[in-house]
């Protein structure tokens, strides 16, 4: 009798056991497929936000193109006529070809500028020229500012860029330093280049400010440059502090 009661107990924790691991294979193979299903939503959502941003990107290159066929076109032509009046004017009164001189430096000078204004707007230049030249024009540009000191050293060789990377890294290094001469107050700015992995990195000793203070209308922006960093496998990493200027870096992801 004791030796079926304990065949039974037996039995009885045996048939337990089996309904408890089965129960706890039940519940990983359904823990396995809603990581595996978060995971596809994840991808799809990644997929789709790629797919936005780089329809945005498109018809923002479209735009931005013809601002610079305009400028190119329309700017540049009148600035060659009212060149080509001066010189004529020059010559039917010499006295004041020397009283005249400074608004034709001006002139060349402005030419020169919407030149290259209409080069960094055009993504057929970029991809004809590549990012670091196009990069070294805009330094070049901006140090015509005479109220803030760039410090940059062109590499002399990189990697090889796909044709949609270097443009957004090329938007977002524009308007990295947008940001900083219309917020930092900085009379400094250094810019370096990296490699392996490759990374640009743009540093002020402006006002600087609290990251964790920006409101929603203010982090537009960043988060901006985030999300077109994303597109192309890259990490937009921005560190600030007030008084302590602000440091941006955007590397390629290995």
């Amino acid at each position: 009798m004791n030796t079926n009661i304990a065949f039974g107990v037996i039995i009885s924790f045996l048939f337990i056991c089996l309904i408890v691991l089965f129960c706890i294979v039940i519940i990983k193979l359904y823990i396995q497929k809603i990581k595996k299903y978060n995971a596809v939503l994840y991808e799809n959502e990644i997929t789709f936000q790629k797919t936005l941003n780089s329809a945005l990107l498109e018809s923002q290159e479209h735009l931005l193109n013809n601002i610079s066929q305009d400028i190119h076109d329309d700017a540049g032509q009148q600035l060659t006529v009212i060149n080509f009046q001066l010189e004529h004017f020059k010559l039917d009164w010499p006295d004041a070809s020397a009283d005249l001189k400074p608004v034709s430096e001006s002139l060349t000078n402005l030419a020169d500028t919407l030149r290259k204004v209409s080069h960094s707007l055009n993504n057929q230049w970029l991809s004809q020229n590549g990012l670091i030249k196009a990069i070294t024009q805009e330094v070049e540009r901006i140090k015509k500012n005479k109220f803030i000191e760039i410090n940059y050293v062109e590499p002399t060789s990189v990697k090889s860029f796909k044709p949609e990377e270097q443009i957004v890294l090329f938007r977002i290094f524009q308007e990295c330093l947008n940001n900083t001469f219309k917020h930092a107050r900085a009379n400094q700015i250094s810019i370096v280049i990296s490699q392996n992995p490759f990374s640009i990195s743009i540093q002020d000793n402006g006002v600087g400010f609290d990251i964790s203070q920006l409101n929603a209308s203010q982090g537009i922006g960043i988060a901006n440059c985030q999300q077109r960093a994303k597109v192309i496998n890259y990490h937009f990493d921005i560190q600030s502090q007030p008084n302590h200027g602000t440091q941006i870096i955007l590397y390629e992801l290995t």
